[in-house]
């Protein structure tokens, strides 16, 4: 059986609406919208990637028809199946879609309670198409939330950058995609790490520039760097845990790199290791302009973020910019990938420019709450029919 079999991409209940239009009906046209939810606006993205992927080119076939008849008859005990309907397709389009698909460039910031894009058929024998793919187009709903959330945790970094920093140098790696893991399929990691990458730059997930680069000609959507992970530290056991760290240095002498510092005790790798023993080491690397990335993993974000920093502030120290915050010297930053949403993050802004430091010293990773804890409803998204033709009447 062919899983990517268009003919299956759609509701049970629809394979029996070519029965139940009107005789006659000649035209259906339908819209998709965001009607509210959680932001008042959204980023359309992300229907390209479905016309491109399963609705262009020849997606009916002679096998499909018969596979599709087969396990329908099977499903419903009965041959509900539009086959007269589904080979008129074969016959006289050689298999390709009858329909027209218009939308709004994708990109672009909507207000919700607009219409993002429409589907009509283009062929009035085959009025039942436009919505029996109303299932798929509406797969839309995923890329799309996920660009409108990355979009509103965008602002608000902007804002939170823009009140404690000098420029907004480094947005658009503020926030990096740790989603990969944390999905529910392959195809949704590509997606949704795609659609992260519309407002970011920073990605750990690799199905997520794949997709970007087969279906949106981008030769490389996304960047990241040499980082640690839990167990290629604590394989050097505790006593060793510094060696690790040195041993991140000495692999990767330039450019950023990131190293998980939580594994037996922040405050200890922080004070001790990073800020004394290996000190020099950190602030030679930043002669030819490279970076260590302190990561903690645990613990309460907030006051884990501002402890590290004021730690770090301590050891290799900060100066005050010109609103009046505080930074740390180029060459060390961090980064807070531990139960990062939108909900939670806007919190730690909050207690780091109370405590006067700047934004310019923090990025975030977000996994979950990035690419999964979001659905259909999170925007409200829909697509319903809007007009239809019968006997030459609207």
């Amino acid at each position: 059986m062919d899983e990517h079999n268009l003919l299956l991409f759609t509701d049970s209940y629809k394979i029996t609406h070519h029965l139940q239009y009107p005789p006659n009906t000649t035209k259906v046209y339908s819209y998709f919208e965001s009607r509210g939810g959680r932001f008042p606006s959204t980023i359309f993205f992300g229907l390209q990637y479905f016309l491109k992927k399963w609705l262009c080119g020849q997606v009916v076939t002679e096998e499909k028809i018969r596979q599709a008849k087969e396990i329908l008859k099977l499903h419903f005990g009965a041959d509900h199946f539009n086959e007269e309907g589904w080979r008129y397709i074969l016959e006289k389009h050689d298999g390709h879609l009858p329909i027209r698909v218009r939308a709004v460039p994708e990109g672009t910031l909507v207000p919700v309670k607009n219409a993002l894009f429409t589907v009509e058929n283009t062929d009035p024998k085959v009025s039942w198409i436009t919505n029996y793919l109303e299932t798929l187009f509406v797969e839309v709903w995923y890329p799309m939330t996920v660009a409108t959330n990355s979009f509103y945790m965008k602002t608000t970094l902007g804002s939170y950058l823009k009140d404690t920093a000098e420029t907004l140098d480094g947005l658009d790696y503020k926030l990096h995609d740790f989603g990969f893991r944390g999905v529910s399929s392959h195809e949704t990691a590509g997606v949704g790490g795609m659609a992260h990458l519309v407002m970011f730059r920073g990605t750990d997930t690799l199905a997520g520039i794949v997709v970007a680069r087969n279906y949106y000609g981008a030769e490389m959507a996304g960047f990241s760097i040499p980082a640690a992970e839990h167990s290629t530290v604590t394989s050097w056991g505790r006593e060793g845990e510094i060696d690790a760290f040195r041993n991140m240095l000495t692999q990767f002498p330039e450019g950023s790199v990131a190293v998980v510092s939580d594994s037996y005790n922040i405050w200890e790798a922080c004070e001790e290791m990073w800020g004394e023993k290996l000190k020099d080491q950190v602030v030679k690397r930043g002669e030819t302009g490279s970076c260590l990335v302190v990561r903690p993993d645990s613990g309460d974000p907030a006051r884990t973020v501002i402890g590290v920093l004021n730690i770090l502030g301590q050891k290799f120290g900060v100066t005050q910019n010109s609103k009046g915050y505080k930074e740390l010297p180029p060459y060390i930053r961090i980064i807070q990938g531990d139960g990062i949403s939108y909900e939670t993050f806007e919190p730690i802004l909050q207690e780091l420019r109370c405590s006067t430091w700047s934004i310019k010293n923090i990025a975030f990773g977000s996994g979950g709450g990035l690419l999964q804890r979001m659905n259909r409803d999170t925007q409200k998204c829909a697509m319903k029919c809007s007009f239809a033709e019968v006997d030459g009447k609207v």
